[in-house]
């Protein structure tokens, strides 16, 4: 009787579940991925711009944390104020937003000028994630689903990586990016008719049980640290490429190249979920980025190779992880709404990592940036070990699925 009524109250229970249709589930994944293709791709962004003086090395920084930050901002004011009944309708209006934001970036020109207009592009694109991750949140196996989501952005990522470096920044300069990037911002004004129709609302603190503590905190922080890790590189990696001895074209080649290596470790990872625990992977993970980004930064210039090297390194651990940190979540709140807010952990700490860079950055010279990547790394790791008693008694442990 007692073990009935304790399963009859299982926070997991909470969550508005659905068996959502293939249709409907590869809509919205399709949504949140073109809403993030900016993230993937924005060091060729943000590299052509760079390269075409409308923006400073120290702006690069302060552009891309303020594009990153605001996304994050969309998926939080998504998840407090945004009717989920609406859904297809909040779709439209921000996919229309983003859109508009991208085409008119094209006129922008000047650090504060180019902040604010991304600024703004991010919010939309940031409730376009936050329709996405609702819907993951709300599925039968919402691990699973988000790993599929983090290799389906990165496929997506690396395709328009490669389409932008080798076909439309040659022919059309930075501003036929940003015009392709409109073009498929459009895009979910048409899938928002595939997608559900509305989104359930997530049962109250009062029913579920959640409340900030330590143990729902750590996971978040965690996961800002480990994206601080790779927004702080990953802004700075065009500049840092040409310092090792690439040219603009092949350091914008090789990010795509990067962006392939991430769909290979967010494969591996998704299989291997479900057989290695989450202390060892995620430190794991960290100790090899610290690694991958310490040795760029001991590099001598013109050491191509190895810098190559280095960065397929660090685009596999990138995705590896990422299937860890939804189900890192789940363990600490199993009513789903700390799920919910990964996104926003995620994009914040991407968005802080290149804040924190930009101070660091003299003129042309990035090359304290990978010692920074590699201390993020470091820290997250600790963190981690540091708690790890906090987490040993996590069900995540015994396999979340």
């Amino acid at each position: 009787m007692g073990a009935k009524h304790a399963e009859q109250h299982r926070p997991m229970s909470t969550i508005p579940r659905r068996e959502w249709t293939p249709g409907e589930l590869s809509a919205s994944l399709a949504i949140g991925t073109i809403a993030v293709l900016i993230i993937g791709a924005q060091p060729i962004f943000l590299g052509a711009i760079l390269e075409a003086k409308q923006v400073t090395l120290e702006g690069v920084g302060i552009v891309a944390m303020g594009e990153i930050v605001a996304v994050g901002l969309g998926v939080v004011l998504g998840d407090m104020v945004l009717p989920g009944a609406r859904l297809r309708l909040i779709t439209i209006v921000a996919a229309l937003l983003a859109a508009a934001f991208d085409l008119l970036t094209q006129h922008a020109s000047g650090d504060g000028a180019l902040l604010a207009v991304r600024v703004a592009a991010g919010l939309a694109e940031g409730v376009l994630v936050w329709g996405a991750t609702g819907v993951i949140v709300r599925c039968g196996n919402p691990a699973r689903v988000a790993g599929i989501f983090f290799v389906l952005q990165t496929i997506a990522q690396a395709a328009l990586g490669l389409l932008l470096a080798q076909f439309v920044i040659p022919r059309w300069g930075w501003q036929g990016a940003f015009a392709t990037l409109a073009a498929l911002s459009l895009l979910p004004c048409v899938l928002a008719w595939l997608q559900p129709a509305e989104l359930a609302p997530l049962a109250p603190p009062a029913v579920s049980g959640f409340r900030w503590s330590l143990a729902t905190a750590l996971p978040l922080l965690v996961i800002f640290l480990q994206l601080a890790t790779l927004g702080s590189f990953w802004a700075y990696m065009e500049p840092l490429g040409l310092a090792a001895g690439f040219d603009a074209r092949a350091a914008q080649t090789l990010i795509a190249g990067v962006l392939a290596m991430q769909v290979v470790g967010g494969t591996v990872g998704s299989l291997a979920v479900r057989r290695l625990k989450v202390v060892p992977a995620l430190v794991a993970a960290s100790l090899v980025l610290a690694g991958a980004t310490a040795a760029v930064h001991e590099l001598a210039p013109g050491s191509s190779t190895p810098f190559a090297l280095a960065c397929a390194v660090f685009g596999f651990s990138w995705l590896f992880m990422m299937p860890y940190h939804v189900g890192l979540a789940f363990s600490a709140d199993p009513s789903g709404r700390l799920a919910g807010l990964v996104p926003a952990a995620q994009l914040l700490g991407s968005a802080f990592g290149p804040l924190v860079a930009s101070f660091m950055v003299e003129g042309e010279n990035a090359g304290p940036v990978p010692l920074l990547s590699a201390g993020f790394a470091l820290a997250a790791a600790a963190l981690i070990l540091l708690t790890r008693h906090r987490l040993h008694a996590s069900p995540f442990l015994k396999g979340v699925q």
